[in-house]
């Protein structure tokens, strides 16, 4: 007695969805600008993180360094 084939269905995302939507509203140009343009927005997020993330260890410092001459 043979197992019966096991069929893998795949469920679309709601991503695939949004892109297939995409894809019929937009022409190719449109779709690479729009997806461009919100790398770049990433991109900017990602740095802006890193410049708070790297500001805060030099004012950390200067106010340990301004409490140890305090005391």
């Amino acid at each position: 007695m043979q197992a019966a084939p096991v069929r893998a269905t795949v469920i679309p995302t709601v991503t695939d969805a949004l892109r297939a939507v995409e894809s019929l509203l937009l022409s190719s140009g449109q779709r690479t600008a729009r997806r461009n343009a919100w790398t770049a927005v990433l991109e900017d997020r990602r740095r802006a993180e890193d410049r708070v993330e790297s500001g805060y260890v030099p004012e950390r410092e200067a106010v340990a360094a301004r409490r140890s001459q305090a005391t």
